[in-house]
């Protein structure tokens, strides 16, 4: 997958049923740990809400390794995980959600919290402004003096980026190289007589 929608910003939606106010906290984080900051945030800037619960996709949508929820204090499997399972089917990446729930003095259920943090959620989404982000790689090449004028020409034609040259024996190029451009841009630095030097994902 090349591309995949990320939240725009941060962006926040309420929601009120049966006197419970839920505040939801929407966000494009780059990986957990910004994640974490921003949930972090949350809880200075309403210390005086009841739950603080949160889930997040922080990478690419069906990187498993990084869907992480918690229902900070509500019956377990209530807030988080339905949150999650939301994040899940919308195909977006790179974004956490926050529910903060002010108790409105009637409870709800489990059935009722379920529902109510799904809600939350699925509202959020709706208005939430998505950008797309594309999947890149790192990717280190040298090529000859004689090589360089024909090969940026061909990269002018590809989504490939060059952020950074250093000229030496042979020019050392940096490139963020989209996944579905790596095996073309193999073979031409292989025509142009150049190596490839590394590559970090």
């Amino acid at each position: 997958m090349d591309s995949y929608l990320t939240p725009g910003g941060t962006q926040r939606s309420h929601l009120e049923i049966k006197r419970s106010r839920f505040i939801t906290t929407i966000s494009n984080v780059a990986n957990k740990h910004q994640a974490i900051q921003l949930i972090n945030s949350l809880h200075q800037e309403m210390p005086d809400a009841n739950h603080h619960c949160w889930a997040m996709i922080a990478g690419k949508p069906a990187d498993n390794n990084q869907h992480h929820q918690c229902d900070d204090g509500e019956p377990r499997g209530t807030a988080g995980k339905p949150m999650l399972n939301v994040l899940q089917h919308s195909g977006i990446g790179n974004i956490v959600a926050v529910v903060t729930r002010y108790f409105g003095g009637i409870k709800l259920g489990s059935g009722g919290l379920v529902r109510a943090y799904t809600q939350a959620v699925t509202e959020a989404l709706k208005t939430l402004d998505t950008q797309l982000t594309y999947t890149k790689s790192e990717v280190l090449i040298a090529l000859p003096y004689t090589a360089f004028d024909s090969f940026e020409y061909w990269i002018r034609k590809s989504n490939i980026q060059v952020t950074d040259k250093t000229f030496a024996e042979s020019i050392l190029l940096t490139l963020q190289v989209p996944e579905s451009e790596a095996a073309q841009l193999r073979a031409e630095v292989a025509r142009l007589q150049g190596r490839m030097i590394q590559q970090q994902a």
